[in-house]
């Protein structure tokens, strides 16, 4: 089946060139090998053209917050495409600036030999503005794919402003969409011509080595980096993303509803680093998760009215957790897409978020802590503490402290644009699934998107949503978190 038209869209309308050398995929935000219509759309291009495919994975030392933890998280995953590729006739170039400034030029020259350049339609974060650049210097044309979600971004042009009427429009436009899946074995039985790169590339620009792949702790240390961080308990790489979607969907999924929110429980899937960093794709998730139910798309009836369950014809515990997958992580694309100048910005909350945070600007604050006092979890609150130590320690922190976990920095912080900035700042440095249109949706949740007015009006909150750590603690288990946490 072909990519879906609206998912493809021209970055430059520049000539298709039939006479030269390879088909370029530029592998930025889609880091695997299955369930990618980039890569799908890569390989059409090949073979209708009877060409090599080469795919560039690029790995700077520069990019805003590197560091050794998202550096080897990102290599492994390159580590696990290598291994992949290589089975296959595609001819897969990984590689990772030593220097800043080396790779200057490295896609010019690929793409220089290129029919056309496909890379990835990733909303967030520099990737667009990187992508923007560098299609102003080639000379062919350049396609990005839209391979996020089961939603195509570009489907509307409304941006949603509640997670309810998004819901509402999904059971009334999603169902032709799930038919359209990515393939799920694109390399198997591939037959396309084979490539190697001319000397004048590789003797500029060399493979990335086996020790920098493998992410060992020398390499990491030779690279002009931040070494403050170091990797988290999750590895990354296609193959673990793979093996820990179906340890969630065979034991974990039936009890969804009533563990994920239990951070002593461990009942969360713990995807997001892996769907953030491309190496699982939200179509496998819901293809496994799917296959479990024995469910398929003929079962879908009328939109129930946005209704959270009872749309999708699975058991609650697939509706729950479908309902995060789906209509709480698009809802965040759908604002990253279409105000892709703001997305992360006070200027999309809602006006009575802007209206009680203007009114209460000057409220005293009785604690106030310095971002550096939040860095090193230095406040009297022991379940904040122990939630900002897991993000510190592990990487990733659980789901529903992460709400406590802003709540309290909007708190703590001298205004809420301050609140804004810190949790953007934490979250970029040691969290995995920060720099994600999820994760500015968390913010901007904290902050009133997405929500309503609540009452009773309070000093610094207003009307904005509001949460304790005592009252966190009476609704779910702490006790043994605290103890993991404690330092």
């Amino acid at each position: 089946m072909p990519v879906p038209a609206i998912r493809v869209r021209a970055l430059r309308e520049g000539p298709v060139r039939p006479e030269r050398r390879w088909v370029l995929y530029w592998m930025t935000s889609f880091r695997r090998t299955r369930f990618n219509f980039a890569l799908d759309r890569a390989l059409e291009h090949a073979r209708r053209l009877q060409r090599p495919l080469v795919v560039l994975e690029a790995l700077r030392v520069g990019y805003p917050d590197a560091n050794d933890r998202l550096h080897a998280f990102l290599l492994e995953g390159m580590a696990e495409n290598a291994r992949r590729f290589a089975a296959s006739p595609v001819l897969h170039f990984p590689y990772v600036e030593e220097t800043a400034g080396d790779g200057a030029g490295l896609l010019e020259a690929l793409a220089a030999e290129a029919c056309v350049v496909v890379s990835d339609d990733w909303p967030c974060y520099f990737v667009p503005r990187m992508q923007q650049a560098a299609a102003r210097r080639l000379d062919v044309a350049f396609e990005l794919v839209d391979s996020n979600g089961l939603w195509p971004m570009r489907a509307t042009d409304r941006v949603f402003t509640t997670a309810h009427s998004f819901r509402a429009h999904l059971q009334k436009a999603l169902a032709p969409h799930l038919g359209e899946l990515p393939c799920d074995a694109p390399l198997d039985g591939l037959a396309l011509p084979t490539a190697k790169l001319p000397a004048a590339i590789t003797s500029r620009w060399s493979r990335a080595p086996k020790d920098l792949l493998e992410a060992r702790p020398q390499a990491l240390a030779a690279l002009p980096i931040d070494h403050s961080v170091p990797p988290g308990r999750f590895r990354g790489g296609s193959h673990v993303g793979e093996a820990r979607l179906a340890r969630f969907v065979g034991e974990k999924l039936a009890d969804y509803p009533e563990a994920r929110n239990e951070p002593e429980v461990d009942g969360t899937s713990a995807l997001s680093p892996y769907l953030h960093f491309g190496h699982v794709s939200v179509h496998h998730v819901f293809a496994e998760v799917a296959r479990r139910e024995r469910w398929t798309p003929d079962v879908l009836g009328r939109s129930i009215g946005g209704s959270k369950s009872g749309w999708w014809k699975m058991s609650a515990a697939a509706e729950a957790f479908l309902d995060e997958l789906v209509t709480w992580r698009e809802l965040a694309f759908n604002m990253a897409a279409l105000r892709p100048d703001d997305y992360g910005s006070m200027d999309t909350l809602p006006a009575f978020a802007k209206a009680t945070h203007a009114k209460h600007a000057k409220d005293p604050r009785p604690r106030l802590y310095s971002l550096e006092q939040l860095e090193r979890a230095e406040t009297h609150d022991e379940l904040w503490n122990a939630a900002q130590r897991q993000m510190v320690r592990d990487g990733w922190f659980h789901n529903y402290l992460r709400m406590l976990w802003g709540k309290k920095i909007l708190e703590w912080s001298p205004s809420a644009a301050d609140a804004l900035t810190r949790m953007e700042h934490l979250m970029n440095k040691y969290s995995l699934d920060g720099r994600d249109p999820c994760s500015y949706s968390g913010y901007l949740w904290v902050l009133g998107r997405y929500d309503r007015a609540w009452g009773p009006e309070r000093p610094i909150f207003g009307s904005v949503r509001y949460m304790s750590s005592d009252n966190t603690a009476k609704k779910i288990s702490v006790k043994a978190y605290l103890e993991t946490y404690r330092r």
